[in-house]
């Protein structure tokens, strides 16, 4: 889910050429970093969870013209993630940390956020939240924020040292919302 993947026309960084490794076809992650990532992985399906199966109540009235605003909020937010996850190709894992055949991104949705499938799993998710009236999974939704948040800054940490053009990418394009000028 990094914003990596195969080369298109366009969408591979021209600086950066090649992936920034010593070795092209080595890239060394340690058993803790698997470990961690999992966790991370885990942490967010169990938020996802209960943001879809806790009750409704305690919460807001959604009159008509917010569940409509709120469906096409989630049906925005999963088109967001399926072009981003198309993009990637063979580079889309799993996990929070590139695999052998990651790239970095900089075209299409990349071109305006560094991480779109989490900017589309936020969209998607935080519409269903308000589209339900529930204060239960509005509570969710700010702890899958949090999480998420942290998530890409951990993978951050990795794609940084996986690509020497990483730094620059990030302080030219904001994290989760195009326009939101990234903090240094």
């Amino acid at each position: 889910m990094s914003g990596t993947g195969p080369p298109d026309a366009g969408d591979v960084d021209p600086a950066a050429g090649a992936p920034d490794r010593a070795e092209p076809d080595v890239w060394v992650v340690t058993a803790a970093e698997v470990r961690t990532a999992r966790l991370l992985v885990t942490a967010q399906f169990v938020l996802l969870g209960l943001i879809a199966l806790l009750p409704g109540g305690w919460g807001w009235p959604v009159p008509p013209w917010l569940r409509w605003l709120s469906a096409a909020g989630v049906l925005v937010g999963v088109a967001i993630m399926l072009l981003a996850g198309t993009a990637l190709g063979r580079g889309l894992t799993a996990v929070p940390i590139p695999n052998q055949h990651a790239e970095l991104r900089t075209g299409g949705l990349y071109r305006m956020v560094r991480h779109p499938i989490y900017t589309g799993l936020l969209l998607t998710s935080g519409a269903f939240t308000v589209g339900s009236g529930s204060g239960w999974r509005a509570l969710a939704f700010v702890a899958l924020l949090a999480l998420i948040t942290a998530k890409a800054r951990w993978e951050e940490e990795r794609l940084t040292r996986r690509f020497a053009a990483y730094p620059d990418y990030a302080a030219r394009t904001p994290r989760f919302v195009p326009g939101w000028r990234p903090r240094r």
